[in-house]
């Protein structure tokens, strides 16, 4: 008789899989962003864009004209429903899994926590805006850069980031632009510039989350002694180094680049090693957000 044995994953196995990473980094993403809306945004009526500036322009609207209070995480889930139907027609079904995840969640949060949440710089509009953009702005990058959505425009957003060139904080700062102007309307124009700032400081913190730190440089090196320079910048540098082929345009002569990622702190002494094996070298040195594997962070690394 065979016996058939059933495995169980471990719990090391369940903790490590990005399934559960994922939904890990939304769930505290949507935490940071529901906490930044209820301290800083709504209480300073500040619509900082996206579906949560509508809702506040809404609530307030509603409060002081009709004296009707009408939660703002309600308005967002209710507000929310036609777009996520648009993201689950373009992008399948997990797509929409994940979004009406987040989705429901930062409803939820946003009118559980507010009871609970303080209410800070309440007397100074200007660092309501700052502290308010960059804690959303890191809540919803941590959310993005798990996969994850929290619906409103940040699903208009990364349905567009695959057909322009832009970021998706960028893309968002487009997006919110008519926010701003409801804002204006309903709540004044210098409320609705403060909201634009926000807007803008949560468009960069979200970039800046998911590309990450510049840490990293990238060093392109043209020289009459490539494999020298590439020797030394192996055995003395200990970093990999890639030879591409290229050509002089006004020579039209074929030449050799160097291709090397280093660490910041390695530029000084790789500048050193080229100007010792060619003075005469033209090296470009540029930024690099995020370098995967060969040295560097495992490729699955989530930062």
């Amino acid at each position: 008789m065979v016996k058939r044995v059933l495995s169980k994953a471990s719990p090391s196995a369940v903790l490590n899989s990005r399934r559960f990473r994922d939904y890990t980094l939304i769930t505290i993403g949507i935490l940071i962003t529901a906490w930044g809306l209820n301290a800083f945004l709504i209480p300073n009526r500040l619509a900082a864009g996206g579906v949560s500036g509508l809702a506040t322009v809404f609530y307030y609207l509603f409060r002081d004209r009709f004296g009707v209070t009408v939660p703002i995480g309600m308005q967002m889930l209710v507000m929310n429903g036609i777009l996520v139907l648009i993201g689950m027609k373009v992008k399948g079904w997990c797509y929409g899994v994940r979004t009406l995840y987040g989705m429901i969640a930062l409803s939820v949060f946003v009118d559980v926590l507010s009871p609970f949440t303080p209410h800070l710089a309440a007397n100074d509009q200007l660092l309501a805006v700052l502290y308010g953009g960059a804690v959303t702005g890191a809540g919803m990058g941590l959310v993005f850069k798990a996969r994850g959505n929290t619906g409103g425009t940040d699903i208009v957003a990364q349905l567009l980031v695959e057909k322009f060139n832009l970021g998706i904080g960028q893309l968002m700062l487009a997006v919110d632009a008519v926010v701003t102007l409801v804002a204006a309307i309903v709540l004044g124009p210098d409320l609705a510039l403060y909201g634009a700032v926000a807007v803008f400081v949560m468009g960069a913190v979200i970039d800046l989350v998911q590309e990450g730190l510049s840490v990293d440089k990238a060093a392109f090196i043209i020289c009459d002694e490539p494999g020298r320079v590439a020797d030394a910048v192996i055995h003395q540098l200990g970093r990999g180094a890639t030879g591409l082929v290229a050509r002089g345009l006004y020579s039209s002569e074929p030449r050799e680049m160097v291709f090397t990622v280093v660490s910041r702190r390695e530029v000084d002494a790789l500048k050193a090693l080229v100007q010792a094996v060619d003075p005469k070298a033209f090296v470009v040195i540029a930024d690099v957000h995020e370098a995967l594997g060969e040295g560097f962070k495992e490729i699955g690394a989530i930062t």
